[in-house]
């Protein structure tokens, strides 16, 4: 089964190198920040809230999540620890510094386990992330995140495929092309739900237009 691009061995290392941290995680930096953003805001994100970024590579969305949250409350995971702190470092210098995370809240995290992060998370998002992973490691996640009892609300984003076509590539609404063995991935829409509920969320889908084709879900447990 082939696997994600950004597990090779040295890839995060030398784009860092490069001075390309933003290049790396998908492109459209700055729009696909905002969307994110927006997104979190009409799901009912406020300024109090404890929001934690899965996936969030050079902190497209924490530069703009930072500074709209209360000081502290932005936490960020992502296999690379290393993107994380180059995305701190590069990318706050919009933030009030009293709203800068601290680099205790970036969190190098492969397994989606969440270690360390604070019990207080309300909200959690996981853009992009999913269709370049295993499914068993969308089932982690959704099962680490059970541990945090105040956690409202998790929005995430997949490829969809009509039933009867994910045994082979789908052209997305936006021209991307999706597999159901290597990245980026698709799975049917009842399958996803089937894989939730097994880990006590309900979903909601959101119908709005996302970049290349992704489809995102609204997860509430119970």
């Amino acid at each position: 089964m082939a696997s994600s691009p950004y597990l090779k061995p040295g890839f995060y290392d030398r784009a860092i190198a490069e001075g390309r941290h933003r290049d790396i995680v998908g492109g459209r930096w700055d729009e696909t920040g905002r969307a994110q953003m927006a997104l979190l805001l009409d799901h009912g994100l406020r300024p109090e809230h404890h929001l934690l970024d899965i996936g969030a590579g050079s902190l497209r969305l924490g530069c703009k999540a930072a500074a709209y949250l209360q000081p502290g409350h932005y936490w960020a995971t992502d296999a690379s620890r290393e993107i994380l702190l180059a995305g701190l470092a590069a990318e706050m210098g919009d933030v009030p510094e009293a709203q800068r995370p601290d680099a205790a809240q970036m969190i190098g995290d492969a397994g989606f386990a969440f270690p360390g992060v604070s019990e207080a998370i309300t909200h959690a998002i996981c853009f992009a992330v999913f269709p370049h992973i295993e499914r068993e490691n969308i089932d982690r996640a959704l099962e680490s995140l059970a541990r945090f009892p105040a956690l409202d609300l998790f929005l995430f984003t997949v490829f969809l495929v009509p039933e009867g076509q994910e045994g082979g590539p789908y052209r997305q609404p936006d021209g991307v092309v999706t597999h159901p063995a290597k990245p980026p991935r698709h799975m049917v829409e009842a399958d996803l739900h089937a894989l939730t509920a097994a880990r006590g969320w309900r979903l909601e889908r959101d119908d709005r237009m996302l970049p290349r084709g992704q489809v995102l879900f609204a997860a509430r447990r119970g």
